[in-house]
């Protein structure tokens, strides 16, 4: 299970990162990246993962994320920069979709590191001292501050220069809004995941008691 739950997280990270110039209205209240919806999805993983696994799986799995991340930037580069053919006509569109800009990726890759290697860490000091009780605790109270760190850091980084401070402030507010909520619809899937993996874990150890 493990493997699929590593696969579903650097997936999700490369197509937030790909859908991220796309940007949706929630009516007059707000406007969010695509990448959004997609990302927000990244912290419940970690966290099942570290519920599971422990702290050390999960970091291995942040870190592959970062690492996934910067080999998609620069093949995406090197695609980019080959010389397109003379009937392709789709090469500045190309570039306004997976291109972006330089500070947006570093804004990406720094928050994500922080971001994510803060929710393991909370989620896991938490679960020492809970066991497996309170699980809805850890869930959102990690992702929540962590979520809260991504928002700042990578909207302070990705618009400074570009807007006045007030519109960042906004920015970061919605943004934030938007993720606490889906924080909290999110937390029953955690919890059936976590189930789910558990009876297959226990299915296991009574059909082989020898390898349990």
């Amino acid at each position: 299970m493990i493997l699929y739950l590593n696969g579903i997280f650097v997936g999700l990270l490369i197509l937030s990162n790909i859908v991220a110039v796309k940007l949706f209205g929630i009516g007059d209240f707000a406007v969010l990246p695509a990448a959004a919806i997609i990302y927000i999805f990244t912290y419940p993983i970690t966290d099942i993962i570290v519920e599971i696994y422990g702290k050390k799986e999960a970091r291995r799995t942040v870190q592959a994320g970062l690492i996934t991340q910067v080999m998609a930037l620069i093949f995406i580069s090197i695609a980019i920069n080959l010389p397109a053919a003379p009937f392709f006509e789709n090469q500045a569109e190309f570039e306004t979709i997976l291109g972006g800009s330089f500070q947006i990726i570093i804004a990406s890759l720094i928050s994500y590191t922080i971001s994510q290697h803060l929710d393991v860490t909370i989620f896991n000091k938490l679960k020492a001292k809970h066991g497996e009780k309170k699980l809805w605790l850890r869930n959102n109270a990690s992702t929540m501050l962590s979520q809260l760190v991504d928002t700042t850091i990578f909207i302070s980084i990705a618009f400074y220069g570009t807007m006045p401070f007030s519109a960042i402030g906004d920015l970061i507010v919605t943004q934030y809004l938007f993720k606490f909520l889906a924080v909290i619809l999110l937390t029953p899937i955690v919890y059936l995941i976590v189930m789910i993996i558990h009876r297959e874990q226990k299915r296991k150890r009574l059909d082989h008691p020898r390898q349990a």
